[in-house]
Parts: C-alpha cells; structure tokens; sequence
C-alpha cells in the first residue's frame, strides 16, 4: 500500500490464508501511519458454522478496526468509507457476488459500478477474493454461473488494481505491481 489509493487485490483458494495475509498488509500500514482501518464485511451468518468463521475473522483483528457489515451495497460502503488515511479491506468479493446473485441484480451492472467506485476512492483498499476455476467444472447451471460471474469479477478487478497477489497454502506469490 505505497499509495493512498492503491488497489491490490488478494486471491485464492479456501483456508489459503488470503484474508491474514490481507489484514496483515493493512496492520503493516497501520505502523506507518496509525489511524483507524475500516472491514467491509460481505458475509452474512446464515448458520453457525459461517458464525464461526466470522468470529475467527473479528479475533484477529485490534481495536484499530471498525467493522461494516455490508453484504449487497459495497459501492455504497466504499464511498462511505473509502477515505485517505484510513484503509479499507474488502472480505470477500466471492460472498458479495453471492449475496447478489440471490437477490437477483444484474451482476454485470454491479461489477462496472464497482470497479468505478475503485477507480474514485480516495484511500487505499484491499479485496480479498476467491479463485473458484481451479477445479472440476460443476455439474449444476447455478454453479456454473457463479464460477464464471466469480472469474469475470476477478478479471475486472485485477486489471484495473494496482497490485494482485494469489496466495496458495499461506504464501503469497505476486502476480501484478504497478505501485
């Protein structure tokens, strides 16, 4: 995060330690310049095995942290609290496109708004997402849909993001750095 408005986007599998390692990347900001980092969570606790991960996810992190639980409206929230000084991490863009295929939104719309959205905010922001086409190809229409809404909001993200990073059994491996 060399620049206020730096992008990175960190991804990966499941359990591949991408959300550490992104709240790590902001905890090391935080010692440059200590200030408050806000968590846009996406995740709703629809039962308690995901009450379970969340509550893993809010341990880790200090008292420096203010959590916003947003699971539809991430535009809206980034605008709120995209602000310079004050890092923003995004967990997880895989649930939000979740939340929104659900409720039905055009999931195209959503993904240009958010990358807009991106382009303007004033403060550094980290995504955290899930690569979901490394494996079998589903066998359900719905599944299928996801996996490739999930690997276009990706694409979009990575181009237009200062920084990527894939992380795999904890290790982060850099796949772009234009900051």
């Amino acid at each position: 995060m060399d620049s206020d408005k730096a992008v990175t986007l960190v991804i990966g599998g499941a359990r591949s330690g991408k959300s550490a390692y992104a709240e790590g990347l902001i905890e090391t900001a935080l010692e440059a310049a200590p200030g408050p980092a806000v968590y846009l969570a996406t995740a709703e606790a629809g039962d308690d095995e995901m009450a379970a991960r969340i509550a893993l996810h809010r341990s880790r992190r200090g008292a420096r942290w203010t959590t916003v639980e947003e699971p539809l409206d991430l535009v809206g929230a980034l605008a709120a609290h995209g602000k310079p000084g004050a890092p923003v991490l995004v967990d997880c863009l895989t649930l939000w496109l979740s939340n929104l295929m659900v409720a039905g939104r055009d999931i195209p719309v959503e993904t240009a708004r958010l990358i807009e959205q991106l382009r303007c905010v004033s403060g550094p922001v980290i995504l955290v997402s899930n690569e979901v086409g490394l494996g079998i190809v589903p066998d359900n229409a719905l599944a299928r849909s996801f996996r490739d809404e999930a690997g276009r909001l990706n694409q979009a993200v990575a181009a237009m993001a200062t920084r990527v990073v894939f992380v795999a059994a904890g290790l982060p491996l850099i796949l772009k750095n234009d900051g």
